[in-house]
């Protein structure tokens, strides 16, 4: 042993050793690792992975913030105005530094923007661009192809990130993610999918407390748990709701309980009979006890809905008709539209054919399968078969492109850009790029385009007022319930605040790890 230690090349190379543990042991003090809700595919905040990267990896940052109260607030826009109803100018922050030590320009914002606006179909709707204009090194013009008096707001949108164009490889192929955020690519595993970053320390917002934080995909809520639970990791997001009050309780680990806004809601397919009977809708909606599924499915990590928005939400329409639970009503509706039970089995049926119906959810949330097949028994009671099935979201996605489902049961985000247009408009518009029950109603496709043309918020708010009503009565979508968030981590987890204004939860430059 002697012998070896007098060799100085070795010496040398074991203390070299001995001080890289230490930093390693210093440097995963304050490192969060996090029990992620979804897969994580890719890291190109334009192609579908702009929420991982914005809110909970916090690489990249949105030119327009937003505060708790879904008011708009500077971030890598100072200032915004309107030119006439189809230019914005937009004023861009100075000294921001991208992570590779460059500059951020109005070149880079225009190259994100457009480049957005090309891959995700989304904000292909919502920006409606035309052209945007590079004015001096910190403005830009931004030009529509119509009235979109939204602008501002759709540039929170988390796909409209802005990054680097040194992001971007000599072929236009999307190479490794740089951003301006509090924190930076250190590496994304292809095999694993788990994405580690490290702290910014020349973020421009200020001192960032973590060092590191490690986001592991962890898809199903129950081994979330277990993560949470063995120490595999230090903070996760909606554990099965069954669970959160058993998990509360065990020392040293917390669960809290938030709204969002976000939605449970059913969307129909009106190309399959008989769901293109509004009767056959409404009887459905009837049907369903909101306040059951709300107490015993959701374990109250949520509550009963009528709209689509947040009561504290200030654009909420508070006067909608709401769908009781009648189931009364649900029958004398089926019976009106020719579905009885004609044979005594406890099924309706028309012409021969039972009233059968598939209803397709994921798993990743842990809401929704469970209350699919407690929607199942209450639509039964009433002489509807569902055929409940839960897949991987991926799985349910593709089966929904392809038209192969009757009802849709999702989550759905209503405020990922805070004006209530975003979602109706997208939703309820012939062209809507989540209309995915393919509804179609001129009024309604009028009211959205007096919409976008309306500055006043106040006037905006009323046109939709009308629009909710509309729909509805039409009913192209079912709203169940409104969607609780349950928050878990370890008490030495210090400095989260909730943001409600966040897709999924959005982690903080501020948290860290107490010692």
């Amino acid at each position: 042993m002697n012998r070896l230690y007098s060799s100085p090349i070795l010496l040398v190379l074991i203390i070299s050793l001995l001080g890289l543990a230490n930093a390693a042991e210093m440097t995963d003090s304050q490192t969060l690792v996090v029990g992620e809700i979804w897969d994580i595919e890719g890291l190109d905040p334009a192609s579908g992975h702009s929420v991982t990267v914005n809110d909970k990896a916090l690489i990249v940052e949105t030119l327009i913030g937003v505060d708790e109260s879904f008011n708009l607030k500077p971030l890598l826009a100072t200032s915004w105005k309107s030119i006439d109803d189809k230019t914005w100018e937009i004023d861009i922050r100075e000294g921001v530094k991208f992570h590779d030590g460059s500059e951020l320009t109005a070149d880079d914002v225009k190259l994100s923007i457009e480049r957005a606006n090309e891959l995700d179909l989304t904000v292909r709707s919502l920006l409606k661009l035309d052209s945007i204009e590079v004015l001096d090194p910190y403005t830009i013009r931004v030009r529509t192809t119509s009235p979109n008096s939204i602008m501002p707001a759709i540039l929170h949108y988390a796909s409209i990130a802005i990054i680097s164009p040194r992001s971007i490889d000599d072929d236009g192929e999307f190479g490794k993610l740089i951003g301006t955020g509090p924190f930076k690519l250190e590496s994304f595993d292809p095999q694993t999918h788990i994405l580690t970053v490290t702290k910014n320390d020349n973020w421009w917002g200020g001192e960032v407390k973590l060092n590191r934080i490690i986001l592991k995909p962890i898809t199903d809520p129950n081994t979330r748990a277990l993560a949470l639970e063995s120490g595999d990791v230090d903070f996760t997001v909606d554990v099965p709701y069954s669970e959160a009050e058993r998990i509360d309780e065990i020392d040293g680990v917390n669960v809290e309980k938030y709204s969002t806004p976000r939605i449970y809601r059913i969307e129909i397919n009106l190309k399959h009979s008989p769901l293109d009977d509004a009767r056959v809708r409404q009887a459905i909606s009837s049907a369903i006890d909101r306040d059951e599924i709300a107490e015993y499915v959701l374990f109250n990590v949520g509550s009963p809905a009528t709209g689509p928005f947040m009561a504290d939400m200030f654009w909420a329409n508070e006067n909608i008709k709401s769908y009781d639970y009648d189931i009364d009503l649900a029958r004398e509706l089926l019976d009106e539209a020719g579905w009885n039970d004609s044979d005594g089995d406890g099924i309706r049926d028309k012409d021969g054919k039972p009233l059968e119906l598939s209803l397709l959810t994921y798993i990743e949330r842990p809401g929704l399968q469970p209350m699919a097949e407690a929607l199942a028994g209450q639509l039964e009671d009433v002489g509807i078969k569902i055929h409940a099935e839960a897949v991987e979201n991926g799985i349910s996605s593709d089966r929904q492109k392809k038209g192969d489902w009757d009802l849709y049961l999702s989550a759905t985000n209503t405020g990922m850009v805070p004006d209530p247009l975003y979602y109706l408009g997208l939703t309820y518009g012939t062209d809507g790029s989540s209309n995915k029950a393919d509804y179609s109603n001129s009024r309604v496709d009028s009211i959205i385009r007096q919409a976008y043309e309306t500055e006043d918020p106040e006037e905006r708010i009323k046109m939709l007022d009308e629009l909710e009503e509309i729909v509805q009565e039409d009913l192209p979508v079912i709203i169940v319930a409104n969607y609780g968030v349950a928050i878990a981590k370890k008490d030495y987890v210090k400095g989260y605040v909730f943001d409600p204004t966040a897709h999924d939860y959005r982690l903080s430059p501020d948290m860290y790890i107490e010692d």
